[in-house]
């Protein structure tokens, strides 16, 4: 084991090439997690609401049915074909299949070759930016919670708790040891994080009498102010607003859409995190020397 972290150590590409293949695989899972988690979380509220008010279940609900992160086992909707370990092969298998079911050959969806592609490819930039530390480690982990996040909101408009707060301590650890930043821009980073968006939330339902935003945004952000820490907030909020302000004008042009319009942004707050966890420094330096000339 000793020798195998060595040459880890002492070869980027070989670091690289191991995290590359491991995020095609995490990939893989992060696609049954934005599937399932958001499933899991309704029927929890099901069940947490029958035993609330006292009411009898439905015999015909699926409560009963065990259903988490690994059961039951992954099978094609259409047929119910067993998906073999052949068939679940990252990226490798959707091109061998054709893209198909190899029972009923009805089409898969793309987004899963696509979601273990980019899983892989981020993982790789991290680990080739930061080198074999134990920084690329934790940052490749909240790469994979960003990029389950991301499909989860895009899918359904929900930031779980189980991965925006998860997020949120991972961070909050790591400042122990100030691998991205120390314990009070850490903290500093979490609680301005959390509060901006809050205080956003409330005087936007008070103007409109509407909620802009959901509290999970509010989560997220405080997660990427534990890892940015206070100083890289602004740049995240910045990102996100601009960017997700283009992509809604935009969706409503096209879509002939009216101002209402619901927008999940969560994918914008997490890419925005993502790129200053990594160029924070260069950002903000580009930002005074060439667009205020100071």
């Amino acid at each position: 084991m000793t020798a195998l972290f060595d040459a880890l150590h002492s070869s980027p590409w070989l670091f690289c090439s191991v995290v590359f293949i491991v995020s095609l695989m995490v990939g893989s899972f992060l696609n049954v997690v934005i599937y399932r988690l958001p499933i899991m979380m309704e029927r929890g509220w099901k069940a947490e609401f029958h035993a609330y008010f006292g009411e009898q279940d439905d015999p015909s609900s699926e409560k009963n049915e065990l259903f988490n992160l690994a059961v039951p086992v992954s099978s094609c909707p259409q047929c119910g074909h067993k998906i073999r370990a052949w068939e679940n092969i990252p990226v490798l298998s959707y091109l061998f299949l054709g893209g198909k079911c190899s029972s009923c050959k009805t089409p898969i969806s793309i987004r899963y070759p696509i979601v273990e592609l980019l899983t892989g490819l981020f993982s790789v930039w991290v680990a080739w930016y930061y080198g074999p530390s134990a920084q690329a480690c934790i940052a490749i982990i909240l790469t994979w919670l960003l990029i389950a996040m991301t499909g989860i909101d895009l899918d359904t408009m929900l930031l779980p708790d189980q991965l925006t707060l998860g997020a949120l301590w991972i961070g909050l650890l790591a400042s122990t040891q100030q691998l991205f930043v120390g314990p009070v821009d850490a903290i500093l980073g979490a609680t301005f994080g959390y509060l901006s968006l809050w205080s956003v939330y409330w005087l936007f339902k008070l103007v409109t009498g509407k909620e802009g935003m959901g509290f999970g945004d509010f989560k997220l952000l405080a997660a990427l102010g534990a890892f940015v820490g206070w100083q890289g907030l602004p740049i995240i909020i910045l990102l996100s607003s601009l960017v997700g302000a283009v992509v809604g004008i935009t969706m409503m042009l096209v879509q002939a859409k009216d101002r209402n319009l619901a927008i999940p942004f969560g994918p914008y707050l997490a890419a925005a995190g993502w790129l200053a966890l990594l160029y924070k420094d260069t950002i903000t330096n580009y930002y005074f020397t060439q667009i205020l000339g100071l």
